[in-house]
């Protein structure tokens, strides 16, 4: 059974955050909530954890985990990021937006795409993910805690009709993680915009919230 952390959703008390960090550090996987979806995470250096993570999804190690960063200059560390990139990148952040980028050697293997070599990378506008992160100082992994419609990891469009309410996500995944994120918020359907970073020209490969601010800097 999940250790639920009841957090104000504008104003993350901090004895609430570095408790949250504590079971993080220590190899916890948690549901919380993001500026998308609500998301199953956890330290992106936690070996297990991320196992964990992807068996809960029933993801293959083939398919890349996105994960969050605190900043522009954070993503720096984890990816490399051309000019054109940084430019897009630097208009666009924090928001739901998803940045696919060539990984750097900090990345884990099993994070990231192992053809391709890239990673996905997000810095949230959400004062809990952003208190996590600074309280962490890792990056934390991020991807849909919405079993039934999105077992490719954000892939499949989701229906409105198929999002459980706040008590129902936290019923059917409390066996499953170890920590349980409650700041009130009611789950909702729109997923990030990914935005592919990797080539000569950024192409954006789904439309998601934001999609229309992001088609002026693409």
């Amino acid at each position: 059974m999940a250790t639920i952390f009841s957090v104000h959703p504008d104003n993350p008390q901090s004895r609430r955050i570095q408790e949250i960090k504590e079971a993080l550090k220590s190899g916890a996987v948690m549901l919380y909530p993001t500026d998308t979806v609500y998301a199953i995470g956890c330290d992106l250096n936690a070996k297990s954890a991320v196992e964990r993570v992807r068996q809960i999804k029933q993801l293959a190690n083939d398919k890349p985990l996105t994960f969050l960063c605190s900043s522009l200059s954070n993503v720096a560390t984890y990816a490399s990021v051309s000019d054109t990139a940084y430019r897009i990148m630097k208009r666009l952040i924090p928001g739901p937006y998803t940045f696919l980028l060539p990984a750097t050697k900090l990345v884990p293997r099993l994070v990231q795409s192992p053809k391709r070599k890239t990673t996905g990378i997000r810095v949230p506008n959400h004062p809990v993910c952003l208190a996590l992160l600074a309280a962490l100082e890792n990056p934390i992994i991020s991807t849909s805690a919405h079993l039934p419609v999105d077992k490719e990891d954000e892939e499949i469009e989701v229906d409105i009709e198929d999002i459980l309410s706040r008590a129902d996500l936290f019923d059917r995944l409390d066996n499953l993680v170890d920590v349980i994120v409650d700041t009130g918020e009611e789950p909702t359907y729109e997923v990030s915009t990914i935005l592919d970073l990797t080539g000569e020209e950024p192409t954006i490969t789904r439309r998601g919230l934001g999609w229309e601010e992001a088609v002026v800097w693409v």
